[in-house]
């Protein structure tokens, strides 16, 4: 994976540091007993409370949506990412289908407790989660972070001001897409900017990371362990799925994704309206 490759979404704004957070996250644990292997069935929908119990929020970060530029129709979503990633990579890497949908929800999710995989807008790859065991337990392997490079390398080469110029062109039908999702009146840049904000607020950990594999009861035995583990420190575990991600990419990765995060958030905000 070189060159424009592979993908920073955030119509590729958070993309830029959380498609390379997204990419290969295992499914979040499952803790229930299993009496018998479980018949594959459409993920239920994403619940959110109902729209009168959310009152209008008002507009906290605006945007100044390009006036000598049209908006990117939906049916244009994939040409529209492959003039900034590169056609291969997107169709590579991408689900592309109910693309802002998928986005958006999948932001969204990065700020809760779970983010899960069958919403990604992207493909998860089939590496595994790998371990080792050290004195004191069981922690997250070295090489793991090795996965994420060639995303982190894609997001510092992408200049911040395409990526932002590609979302507000795209926004109209990421913000249909959000207030689809459930969220009537609100409006998804400020979700987006809140959960980029989360993002950078994740804290430093003790590497390598301590972890343990939760505890599924049942008679039927695991098939994937790998997707069981989670982190043993209580608070890093209680963070958001988007941060706990941001931990697994390894130090160095965290550092360089935060800075492009950085750079991209700062890119978004100077896009207001001119006063």
């Amino acid at each position: 994976m070189s060159g424009r490759r592979h993908a920073l979404l955030i119509a590729v704004v958070v993309a830029a540091g959380a498609a390379a957070i997204w990419w290969n996250q295992p499914p979040p644990p499952a803790r229930h007993n299993a009496a018998a292997p479980a018949v594959p069935t459409a993920p239920a929908p994403i619940e959110r409370p109902p729209a009168e119990a959310r009152p209008e929020a008002l507009i906290q970060h605006p945007l100044d949506l390009p006036a000598t530029k049209p908006p990117i129709a939906a049916a244009d979503t994939g040409a529209a990412l492959a003039g900034l990633l590169g056609r291969q990579a997107v169709t590579t890497f991408f689900q592309l289908d109910d693309f802002p949908r998928r986005f958006v929800a999948t932001v969204d999710n990065l700020g809760h407790a779970h983010a899960p995989p069958m919403a990604w807008p992207i493909h998860p790859t089939p590496d595994r989660f790998t371990v080792e065991q050290r004195e004191g337990g069981t922690v997250m392997a070295a090489g793991n972070s090795l996965r994420y490079t060639p995303l982190v390398l894609l997001a510092e080469r992408i200049s911040a001001t395409h990526t932002v110029d590609l979302y507000l062109r795209l926004y109209p039908l990421l913000q249909q897409a959000y207030e689809d999702l459930g969220y009537p009146k609100r409006y998804f840049n400020d979700r987006l900017i809140a959960v980029m904000d989360q993002l950078l607020a994740t804290p430093d950990a003790a590497y390598p990371l301590k972890v343990q594999l939760t505890e599924v009861k049942g008679s039927v035995p695991s098939v994937q362990p790998w997707v069981r583990y989670e982190l043993t420190d209580p608070a890093l575990q209680a963070l958001a799925a988007g941060q706990k991600m941001l931990l697994r990419v390894g130090p160095d990765n965290q550092r360089r994704l935060k800075a492009r995060l950085t750079a991209i958030r700062q890119e978004l905000l100077s896009r207001g309206p001119r006063p």
